[in-house]
Parts: C-alpha cells; structure tokens; sequence
C-alpha cells in the first residue's frame, strides 16, 4: 500500500475530525455544523471557500499555476434517519440519527486531500471540492445544481467514491457504464366507492383492484424488458381497510423500480401509468400513480474510470483492484452530477458490517486510503507542484 506520507501522517487527526462529525449526526437539508467545520477546515488552509450552494453545501477552490482543465472531487455530509447501536465513545449524541453509511468519513477523506492539495498545488488547471448535503434523500446533488455550481464553478470531469465493506479493507472496486441503480419509489392510490361486506355488489372494491394491480405490477419486467438487461418492479406494502365486514374507500400500493437504463426506468412508469388508466375503465376506480422519490442510474464515464484504476492501483496496489465489479443495486444522486459532466464513481473497502445497518462504522484505516486516492486522481490530471512521498 503507497500512501502519501504526508497524509499518514496525520492519522490521528483525521481520526478525531471524522469521529466529532460522527457523534453529531446531521440528516439531509440540517447539515450545518458538519458544513461549518469543514468550510473552517478549508478557509484556514487557505482554500476559497463558497458556502451554503444547494443549502448547506461547500464549495472549495484550489487553482493551479497555469490554466488548464477544472477537475471536481465530490463527497456526501449527511447522516440516516436511525439509532446507531455502539459503545463506542464517539457514537452518536443525537436520538434517531447517525453516520450508519460512512458519509462522516468520506467527507474526512476529501478534506484531508484538500488540506494536502492545498500546499501541493496542481501545476496547472482548478480543483473543485463539492462537500454535498442530502445524499440520503436524493436531493442534494441537484440542490446544488439548482443553486448554480455548474454555472459559478464549472468542471469537465468529476470523481466520487464510497466505501464498501462487501470489498473488505485495502481494495477498491469500480466499472465504466452502469454502476449504481437508478430508483423511483411510488405509490398507487386507489379510491373506489364502500360498502358494507353483504353489499359489495354496490361499491367499487379497492382491495380487488389492488390485489389484481400488484399481479400485473410482478410480470411487467418479464413481459416488456430482455432479459439481458437489470430490471426490478417490487411491491413493499398494501395497505387498506379497517374491519372484516366493511369494504373500504381506498387501497394504497407502494413499491420500487430499480434499472441501470433510464430508457427502461421511464418504459416501466410509463407502463404503470397505463396499467393504472386501464384498470380505471375496467372496474371505474380511480388508481394514480404517484412518485415519491425519483434517482438516476450511475453511469461512468470509461476514460474517467481508468483515471480513477491507476489512482487506486497506485495506492492499493493492481492486484487489489478490480475495474471489472458488477454493478450494485445500490443508489446514489452523485448520478446526477454525472448525467450532466463525465466521471468516475468507484468503491473503497472496508471491513465490518454493511452500511444502513444500526451497528455499522466507518473503518478509520480508510482516511488515508482515500484521501491519497483523491491526490492521485489530481495528480494524473492536473500534475502537483511537488512529487508525491508515498509510504
């Protein structure tokens, strides 16, 4: 393993600035002090420093000594809506929330690659350092979009990461194309006309219809998408009615649809949609198709995945390295930064348990690990002033 010496070094602060974010966890839109301490971090090393784009997010600027392309390295703030169960003396202060997903230690990894870039500047071109809110919820990659960043702070290439413990410590993983699902959790409301139980023959039975809904909902993928492609309609609740002899007023179905095509993501709403107008002339229902939550697949960018290889096999070594990883059923908003500028999104292992689980941790051997691969990637493409001293 070829860490920057430089970085190694300071472990243990590292260590304590990701454990003070861990403790006070903040969800998506309430990152405030998250935010403040590493705008602080920057502004005192000398970085330029935008705050509050797309709310609570902190744009940083390093430029270098001649023009050049801008390059953007992104991290997520923001903490899950869940108890931590730890005895650890860091865990968090805060009921009902923590850094159950490592978004604590991927924002200490970009800052400690600022604060290094900071003093080895690139030779030529602009670093932007994108610390994002609301990853969580989905909102905050286009918050800041929103808000301006492409216009105020413009880049031609982007790179992100997020640790995995399904790799385990000292790999990475990655792959050009797809590589996170794209997901839109919905909702089927059904209003129909009750009645009594002994006289259903005078109401329109939501329950019926939802329990047919849902059949249909199941044999979409297999009826209309090829089987070579990744494709999953799910439904998770049903929920309707009050008591055994009282047929109801209305069902509502909720669900996912997870693809790696957008293409296929708006063919199967689309068909929902349909399905949902046919059964309203059919049973004289009114089912709507409502989308609660709305992401984009990540696609990679295949000559920013081999930028992002040669970083991690520069640090890790090539034969901890797989460019090859199939894709993961997983979601992330960074997926919108890439739909618009090309990038690399790859994974950095660690041991312990899986993210979103109450007992999970972000592995502190990572800080270094990443930060020194964030340096690499700046390196490749902009060049630093002063050659990197790996240990």
């Amino acid at each position: 393993m070829n860490l920057i010496k430089e970085i190694r070094n300071k472990q243990t602060e590292l260590e304590n600035i990701r454990r003070e974010i861990h403790s006070h966890p903040e969800i998506a839109m309430t990152e405030y002090k998250t935010a403040a301490l590493i705008a602080d971090k920057l502004e005192q090393n000398g970085i330029e420093v935008h705050r509050n784009i797309g709310h609570t997010g902190v744009v940083g600027i390093i430029n270098g000594e001649l023009d050049g392309p801008s390059i953007a390295l992104r991290a997520d703030m923001d903490a899950l809506p869940m108890d931590e169960e730890s005895d650890k003396s860091y865990r968090s202060t805060v009921a009902g929330q923590s850094h159950t997903c490592g978004h604590d230690g991927h924002a200490t990894m970009l800052l400690a690659a600022s604060l290094y870039l900071a003093k080895n500047k690139p030779k030529r071109g602009r670093i932007v350092l994108i610390f994002q809110p609301a990853e969580e919820t989905g909102e905050g990659a286009l918050k800041m979009m929103e808000d301006g960043l492409l216009d105020k702070f413009p880049f031609e290439e982007i790179y992100g990461c997020h640790n995995m413990p399904l790799l385990g410590i000292g790999r990475a993983g990655m792959t050009a194309g797809p590589t996170l699902s794209s997901y839109a959790d919905f909702d089927i409301e059904i209003n129909g006309l009750g009645s009594h139980a002994g006289s259903q023959y005078s109401s329109i039975d939501p329950i019926q219809v939802a329990a047919r809904l849902v059949t249909e909902l199941s044999s979409l993928v297999s009826r209309y998408i090829d089987s070579k492609e990744s494709a999953t309609v799910a439904v998770g609740t049903i929920n309707s009615g009050t008591a055994r002899n009282i047929i109801p007023e209305q069902a509502i179905i909720t669900g996912t649809i997870r693809c790696l095509s957008k293409d296929i993501q708006n063919l199967l709403i689309n068909k929902i949609k349909d399905i949902c107008s046919g059964f309203n002339t059919a049973y004289g229902c009114q089912a709507k198709l409502i989308i609660e939550s709305f992401g984009i697949p990540c696609v990679n960018d295949a000559a920013a995945i081999d930028v992002a290889y040669q970083a991690c096999c520069k640090t890790l070594g090539e034969d901890n390295v797989d460019k090859n990883i199939s894709a993961y059923p997983f979601a992330d908003d960074h997926a919108f930064f890439q739909d618009k500028i090309p990038g690399a999104y790859y994974f950095v292992g660690q041991d312990g348990d899986m993210v979103h689980t109450t007992h999970y941790d972000f592995d502190d051997r990572l800080l270094p690990i990443g930060a020194t691969i964030f340096a690499n990637i700046i390196d490749a493409k902009l060049g630093l002033t002063q050659e990197i001293l790996s240990s």
